[in-house]
């Protein structure tokens, strides 16, 4: 008899977004230590957005990425440059993050995970650096209405975004791989990378294909996973959920969905028929 388990393998890809352990932000000189600080005051006219002002790269910031890419097995860009990732949203006061599109400063690299005493290579796609945006504190009134707060001491900090190959199978190994880099990152001193406190960050992509086939799936992003365990879970449900969809003929859509921790289950956000407009 034919399973679910043994008719369909699992693809899973990791986005890793790690906040760089640096004094002053990525293009400005507004300090970092921003935890206890009050909101809005480790700000300033080029983290703000404001019209006219240049940013200046910090230099550590572009020395631990080449870090992490050497650490990593990664090929070294001779020449890398940033590009402009435009979007709308709230926390982007810009209209646009500083980020790096086609020339990153790592590509082509890495990493050894051991799962159940065998030895998987998962790919890195690349490592590119990119500013942090600003952060969103969701409250209600005394009518029960939402609304929100915007907290810039968050923008511009420096971050690092490690994108894998879609080489892992299993919940289990993206868990392991998540551990094995944050243990990296924390042996090279470049991160305190605590998922908990938002400075290790983790979006999974994953999909389902027939047993043998070669071609990727619709793809499915995750969002919203605070801790390893998290992750794991979030996985392990959207796999069951897509099998199960899989096997009664419906079409899986892509899109992003959010990983809700108190009922165990990922829900809708928006679809991902779109490209980001990077010029």
């Amino acid at each position: 008899m034919v399973t679910t388990m043994t008719k369909y393998e699992t693809v899973i890809g990791l986005e890793v977004h790690v906040q760089l352990d640096t004094k002053s932000k990525m293009f400005c000189r507004c300090s970092t230590d921003y935890a206890s600080a009050e909101p809005n005051t480790h700000v300033c006219p080029v983290c703000l957005g404001m019209p006219g002002v240049l940013p200046t790269i910090n230099k550590q910031a572009v020395e631990y990425t080449i870090m992490s890419g050497l650490a990593l097995g990664c090929d070294i860009a001779p020449f890398t440059k940033f590009d402009r990732k435009n979007y709308a949203y709230p926390d982007l006061m810009k209209g646009y993050q500083i980020s790096q599109y086609d020339q990153p400063l790592c590509g082509k690299g890495f990493l050894d995970i051991n799962v159940d005493g065998v030895i998987r290579r998962i790919g890195i796609t690349r490592i590119h650096l990119e500013e942090d945006v600003a952060k969103l504190h969701h409250e209600s009134d005394i009518n029960g209405q939402p609304y929100s707060l915007l907290d810039i001491n968050r923008s511009s900090i420096p971050l690092m975004e490690v994108v894998s190959e879609p080489d892992m199978r299993t919940p289990e190994e993206a868990r392991q791989y998540l551990m094995k880099l944050r243990t990296i990152m924390r042996y090279l001193g470049v991160s305190t990378a605590n998922m908990e406190e938002g400075s290790f960050r983790c979006d999974a992509n994953i999909s389902i294909r027939p047993v043998g086939a070669t071609e990727l799936g619709a793809k499915v992003e995750v969002k919203n996973m605070n801790s390893f365990k998290a992750v794991f879970s979030a996985l392990e449900y959207e796999e069951v959920r897509q099998r199960k969809m899989a096997d009664e003929g419906k079409k899986i859509s892509q899109e992003t969905r959010g990983w809700q921790d108190e009922k165990c289950q990922t829900v809708s956000q928006r679809s991902k028929e779109f490209a980001h407009d990077y010029r």
